[in-house]
């Protein structure tokens, strides 16, 4: 493993704090691991700036990270609520934190005291949330989808070819962290597909077509 960069494990929202001396490669496999929907803080500096231009994204300036000469005894945590407001707008995001190697050695000491990494110009470090939540208004409409379709399709494939097949892309989907409320959801949705189906049956033999 890199040695700049340090693993959060799952359920912990991505915080990547990058010093305005990044180099371009450091920059180049930052911008190929960031995700569609991440937002970047950077201090209103040309250094901020040319590091944000280098990934290719907009920046949200923030003045609190501009570099300072004497810092107070509390600038620590003021650096802390700003990455923590953004972060928390959205806990399924990235959050990238631009600003000069001595402004990021104060927001980790309080950000993430107990994941200091070595020292690097791109660290990596989470903020515990707990996992997304699975969609269960969605899973249900789309067990009631699945039991109509696999009756719809018995005629031409098995009946449970369909639930089948959605039972293992629901377990493959577990498997993959940020895909697991999705693989949840699926399971629901298969659950609610089975309970259709009886249902149905259970009033076909009450209520048979052909007296």
């Amino acid at each position: 493993m890199d040695r700049r960069y340090r693993r959060i494990v799952t359920d912990f929202q991505r915080i990547l704090v990058v010093s305005t001396r990044a180099g371009a490669d450091d920059l180049d496999r930052l911008r190929a691991g960031l995700g569609p929907t991440s937002i970047v803080l950077t201090a209103p500096t040309g250094e901020g700036k040319r590091v944000v231009q280098a990934l290719g994204r907009e920046a949200l300036p923030e003045v609190v990270l501009a570099p300072v000469s004497h810092p107070d005894t509390d600038r620590g945590h003021r650096l802390d609520a700003v990455v923590r407001r953004h972060a928390v707008a959205d806990r399924f995001r990235d959050v990238v934190v631009v600003a000069d190697p001595g402004t990021l050695t104060l927001l980790l000491r309080v950000l993430a005291p107990d994941q200091l990494p070595t020292a690097g110009p791109v660290i990596e470090v989470g903020l515990p949330r707990g996992p997304r939540p699975v969609p269960v208004g969605w899973a249900v409409v789309g067990g009631v989808v699945l039991a109509l379709a696999a009756g719809a399709s018995s005629a031409l494939v098995p009946f449970w070819l369909l639930p089948a097949l959605a039972v293992l892309a629901g377990l493959l989907l577990l498997g993959v962290p940020r895909r697991r409320h999705i693989g949840q959801a699926v399971l629901i949705a298969i659950g609610v597909a089975l309970l259709v189906t009886l249902l149905s049956l259970a009033g076909s033999a009450r209520f048979p077509a052909n007296w």
